[in-house]
């Protein structure tokens, strides 16, 4: 059994108040950030990409399907991956058909990205029930040139990404073996946000967020945040079909 605090009615209060404190803090500074977000430059994407969709191919611009933004989760799901999609990724991925109605009404188009061939995108979508367009960034330049992938070079340089394919914790090794590729493949792949806006016709980045960054985690970890016990710290994830029992 965990441990932790019992007492009174007044003493939860007294804490509770602190804690309120300290949330409203955060709140504020959250609104900053809000802020900040909102006043990135704009920058123009001058270069043509042609992307695999289940509709056939497709510009950058006919992604927006008639609206002025688009919103992209970036799916770990290499090429390399013989079994499927990143389990973390495919955990967020769960909670975002359910959303779709209300991104579109507000003048944003929601899709998913990965860089496995399309078939296998479908295919995998079809198993998860998903909604979203699942669209392929297969052999064009996208994802390594908005950061969304890295090239086994690239990654070979990181010290961190480096060490976690050397030396490999048994979470890691375990997620390997989910995905079905080599660590040295399967970290190259990037899961993030990124947005578009499109005006008078031309295209332009305006936002990428990438992990570790807390919004790109699954959103129940917010709610479980807020239940009485502490979650593992080792970030094990399972598919919704492969929960072991």
């Amino acid at each position: 059994m965990s441990e932790h605090n019992v007492g009174t009615r007044e003493e939860w209060q007294t804490a509770r108040d602190e804690l309120a404190t300290l949330e409203a803090r955060h709140a504020e500074l959250n609104e900053e950030i809000k802020r900040k977000r909102l006043e990135l430059p704009w920058v123009p994407v001058e270069k043509e990409y042609e992307f695999d969709t289940e509709d056939g191919k497709k510009s950058l611009a006919e992604l927006f399907d008639g609206r002025s933004q688009l919103l992209a989760y970036n799916i770990m799901f290499g090429p390399d991956y013989s079994k499927g999609a990143c389990p973390g990724c495919t955990s967020l991925g769960d909670e975002f058909s359910g959303g779709l109605i209300h991104m579109n009404k507000r003048d944003v188009t929601f899709l998913c990205f990965s860089r496995a061939p399309i078939d296998r995108l479908a295919a995998y979508k079809q198993r998860m029930g998903w909604e979203f367009p699942y669209v392929s960034t297969f052999e064009t330049d996208f994802p390594w040139d908005f950061g969304l992938a890295m090239t086994e070079e690239q990654a070979n340089e990181i010290a961190e990404v480096k060490e976690m394919i050397d030396n490999p914790p048994e979470w890691l090794r375990d997620w390997g073996e989910q995905v079905g590729a080599d660590l040295k493949d399967g970290l190259r792949e990037g899961p993030g946000y990124i947005a578009f806006a499109r005006e008078n016709g031309t295209v332009y980045h305006t936002y990428t967020v990438m992990a570790p960054d807390p919004f790109v985690q699954p959103h129940f970890n917010m709610m479980l945040e807020r239940t009485p016990k502490p979650q593992p710290d080792e970030p094990s994830s399972w598919r919704k079909d492969e929960y072991p029992d």
